[in-house]
Formats: C-alpha cells, structure tokens, sequence
C-alpha cells in the first residue's frame, strides 16, 4: 500500500467515524424543562410554591434493577444510599431554594400516548433537621409523578418531598410519607 492510499484510507474511516458519531450526537435525549405550580395538601393547604424540572436524561433499565436490588438488601436506606451514588439525570428547583440534582428519571409511555414520569432522589437534609435528630431524617428520599397529556389543561402530577419506600403488611412495595404529598397543578412541557 503506498502513502496515498493510506492517506485515502485514514481519511475515508475518519469521516465515516466522525459521522457515526454526528448521528449518535443528533439522537441524543434534549433537554426538557417542566414547570409547576405546587400547592400543598392537608397540613400544608394553601401554601403554593413554584417548582421547575430539568431532565437531562432518563435512567435505565439497569439502573431500575440497581435500585431495586439495593431495597431489597438494605431497605429504604440501602435505596437512598444506591441513589446517592447514582449520577445526576436531572434537577429540581423549588421557589426559594437553589435545588438539587434529581439521580433517577423514568418516562413510560401510557396507552393513550400520554407520558408518565417518575423520579426519585436522595432529599437534601438541613443541618437544623440532621442537629435535632427528627423522625423526619429516617425519610431520606424525594419523588414524584408527572403525567403529560396531548392537553395542557388536563396535565397531572404529585410531588412528595419526604418519603421512603417500605413493604407493606402483604409485602407488597408501598410508599410512606413524613407529610403529605404536594399536587402539581399548570404542569408545561417545553424544550
């Protein structure tokens, strides 16, 4: 082989790489943003906050299995820790905080076409929180649902921003909360 067919060859498979990888680029998730209105419910009625979602990515199966692995050896704490070590999808920012990394994102499709998102992460403890020792510590996660519909009108969502998963009496996985869960109202999805 002489010097310019090597040449021609090198720059041959360096432009078909440089385009695998243009494509790989051009497939990659975009950015979402997801803004809300979240109003409290029961003890926190009346109390409304504005609440935005970046997704930068979604988790995958693997980590799913992850997260499930770590619950069942260590329980909630071993599913905090698991999420702990998992690397940031997403964030979430609520009025009067700077927020904080969001480490597990899901999306499903719904049969109408409609999106449900689920995420979960280890929630920021405060130092007077973690001083004074409250039952409240022993809720280390934060997670939520939003559903996306075709119509904005009719997107729905919760936010539940101190709770724990735990098996209930049938061993079934439920979800406890310290407080009650918050309702996301005029929920919209943009790029």
């Amino acid at each position: 082989m002489t010097f310019k067919q090597f040449l021609i060859t090198t720059l041959c498979a360096a432009a078909i790489l440089m385009g695998a990888v243009a494509m790989a680029h051009g497939q990659e998730r975009r950015r979402e943003y997801i803004t809300a209105v979240a109003q409290g419910t029961a003890q926190q009625l009346g109390q409304i906050v504005n609440v935005t979602f970046i997704i930068n990515e979604v988790s995958t199966a693997d980590d799913q299995k992850i997260l499930i692995d770590a619950f069942r050896v260590g329980g909630s704490r071993g599913l905090s820790n698991a999420v702990d070590k998992m690397s940031s999808k997403g964030r979430i920012s609520i009025t009067g905080t700077i927020g904080y990394d969001v480490n597990y994102i899901r999306e499903f499709i719904l049969p109408d076409g409609s999106r449900k998102i689920r995420f979960v992460t280890d929630r920021p403890i405060r130092f007077r929180e973690a001083w004074s020792s409250t039952r409240s510590i022993d809720y280390s996660l934060s997670m939520g649902e939003i559903i996306i519909r075709g119509d904005r009108d009719s997107n729905s969502g919760t936010i539940m921003p101190i709770a724990k998963f735990r098996l209930d009496k049938e061993k079934e996985l439920s979800i406890e909360t310290f407080r009650n869960p918050w309702k996301l109202l005029n929920i919209k999805a943009h790029d």
